[in-house]
């Protein structure tokens, strides 16, 4: 019996509605310590302490936004998925032949052909160039970079900015919280001795502070990962078919790459929309064919 050991990735997503509760349970417990237990009461307190605490408010507020709405773009929205039937035009018209004798000849050979393209066996359907069939989603992403259990989607063509933007924001506001806990947790040996707060207020102040500061090292590994792939138009996935590559044939030059994933617009790349007019200029962001450095050299 042929076993298909993939299948049981599936379950992984059932960890993803977990990370889900676990994002929204950080982001509660950091809310509380920052804004309602450290920040907001020092309001009264006038003068330059007040500005202080309203100014850390208002951005703490203004990146919480901001990474929320990023967040749920990326878990609302479909990384994309191959077409039913799906065949790259060079092929459709092979198989558009002159008359029916040779439209009968050809398609006898189409399975070959896709083969050659570009063919999931699982989907049993074609491949465009940079898709990668996810064992976990049990389909083929469009320009697929990974699957992330933390936003039960996976992240291609279509989400990979807001996937971006979600990271910058997590780590602006993570690295914030930190930066505004840290007399705080310096302070909280002598406090806990003092008795000064209560011992739960305490506890809390130094696990958000904890978590803040693993949660911001983690994420800044991945922005500097992320961005040295956005520069040169590569997937995680394609690190690895790159090696030994003189030249990565999608790479068109670090402006080009990145409007291939944030659009031409300036005043919408760092929010999580896309441009009408990108939408319809900018086919890498269909996921469906992309430009290469030979295509933009001619």
């Amino acid at each position: 019996m042929d076993l298909n050991f993939f299948k049981f990735c599936s379950g992984l997503k059932f960890l993803g509605y977990l990370m889900i509760l676990l994002v929204a349970a950080i982001t509660a417990v950091s809310y509380y310590a920052v804004v309602l237990l450290t920040w907001a009461p020092r309001i009264s307190h006038g003068g330059f302490t007040s500005f202080l605490s309203f100014l850390i408010i208002v951005l703490f507020h203004l990146l919480l936004v901001m990474l929320t709405w990023s967040y749920i773009m990326v878990v609302i929205n479909d990384p994309g998925s191959v077409p039913e039937n799906w065949k790259p035009p060079s092929q459709e018209n092979l198989e558009a032949g002159p008359d029916d004798n040779t439209s009968a000849s050809t398609s006898v050979d189409v399975p070959e052909n896709r083969q050659a393209l570009g063919y999931c066996r699982h989907c049993r359907n074609g491949k465009p160039p940079r898709c990668h069939h996810c064992s976990v989603c049990q389909r083929c992403v469009l320009k697929m970079d990974h699957h992330c259990v933390w936003v039960v989607n996976c992240v291609g063509a279509r989400n990979y900015k807001f996937f971006l933007l979600f990271l910058l924001y997590t780590f602006l506001e993570t690295t914030l919280d930190v930066i505004v806990l840290l007399p705080s947790f310096m302070k909280f040996f002598k406090e806990a001795t003092g008795h000064t707060n209560s011992a739960s207020d305490l506890a809390l102040t130094f696990l958000t502070f904890v978590l803040n500061v693993a949660f911001a090292l983690s994420l800044l590994f991945f922005i500097i990962m992320h961005a040295s792939l956005l520069s040169s138009n590569t997937t995680s996935i394609e690190v690895y078919e790159k090696k030994g590559v003189v030249r990565w044939k999608y790479d068109l030059g670090r402006k080009k790459n990145f409007e291939q994933v944030f659009g031409t617009r300036k005043a919408l790349w760092l929010l999580p929309l896309f441009a009408k007019e990108d939408l319809e200029n900018i086919p890498a962001l269909h996921g469906l064919d992309f430009p290469t450095c030979s295509d933009d050299e001619s």
